[in-house]
């Protein structure tokens, strides 16, 4: 299971970004992080395009299907909607991660049960 942002646990910082310019501005140990996909695609096209290393929030199994074929590390999703789009990522071996937000480490436990990739909480997103 991929954990983010756990004090125990080393690992990137994801950045909100609202423009080609925040991207371009982002550090390069830092996670480009797009928010919904529906609203961000062409900032995603741009990340593919460029070797930029981004995740994207995705509100539908759609949403999935499309921050896969556009190269996404990462999609960040509620815990319904990744319990939904897991399968679907096992069965086409997609090489986007699913991650579910969470707020405190009492949640891992129910997220693994699952059988999701991760979780990220909210502390590693800046």
């Amino acid at each position: 299971m991929i954990i983010i942002g756990h004090p125990w646990i080393k690992s990137q910082l994801f950045r909100k970004v609202f423009s080609i310019e925040d991207i371009k501005n982002s550090k390069a140990d830092e996670i480009v992080l797009l928010e919904p996909l529906v609203d961000s695609h062409a900032f995603a096209q741009y990340c593919q395009e460029n070797g930029i290393v981004y995740a994207v929030v995705v509100n539908s199994l759609n949403d999935a299907v499309f921050a896969n074929a556009l190269g996404a590390k990462y999609m960040i999703c509620e815990e319904e909607s990744a319990l939904m789009i897991q399968p679907i990522a096992q069965e086409y071996l997609f090489d986007t991660g699913v991650l579910v937000l969470i707020h405190n480490e009492k949640e891992i436990s129910k997220i693994v049960r699952g059988g999701i990739d991760g979780v990220i909480f909210a502390e590693a997103i800046c």
